[in-house]
């Protein structure tokens, strides 16, 4: 396993040291007269396998890593909060609960795009109060419809029988 260790920049002298002032825990000032504070970075893996700087994140409303997805529908509109590492197939999940469509039955939009079920909400780049378009996968409600329409008609016997 590979250790990281981050590098410290300052202005003016090299060498660290407070003169004796006490600084919170993991930071330092920088020279004796300076009062720029270095802190220690910290590093996090993401789930693409990318190695990237940990972002500092102030207390979000819905609570940490949750953010709250828009998703409108044709003639109705819902709020849903989910957690941003989630995947599109996830969100269909939870939207079949409240729209009564199938998941393979949804087709989710994001920024123009048709989104798989594997997509993760974060790596396309959906933020919190972000929209979504869900539509009806036309084929399957065209399939629908010509249920329908031969539950209504009646069906005759298919062969006559002929007696000589």
């Amino acid at each position: 396993m590979m250790k990281l260790k981050s590098k410290r920049f300052c202005r003016g002298s090299f060498k660290f040291g407070n003169g004796g002032n006490s600084v919170k825990g993991g930071e330092k000032r920088c020279g004796n007269n300076d009062n720029t504070i270095i802190s220690e970075i910290k590093w996090e893996l993401r789930p693409g396998g990318m190695l990237v700087q940990k972002r500092e994140t102030s207390g979000s409303s819905v609570g940490e890593g949750m953010i709250t997805v828009r998703v409108s529908a044709v003639s109705e509109c819902h709020d849903v909060s989910i957690e941003s590492t989630s995947t599109f197939g996830e969100l269909k999940m939870i939207l079949s609960l409240i729209t009564s469509l199938e998941p393979r039955e949804q087709r989710l939009l994001f920024k123009g795009k048709e989104r798989e079920d594997d997509e993760y909400l974060h790596m396309v780049g959906v933020k919190d109060k972000d929209k979504v378009l869900l539509l009806e996968d036309p084929a399957i409600k065209e399939m629908k419809k010509l249920h329908r329409l031969a539950g209504t008609q009646q069906i005759g016997t298919p062969y006559c029988t002929i007696s000589v």
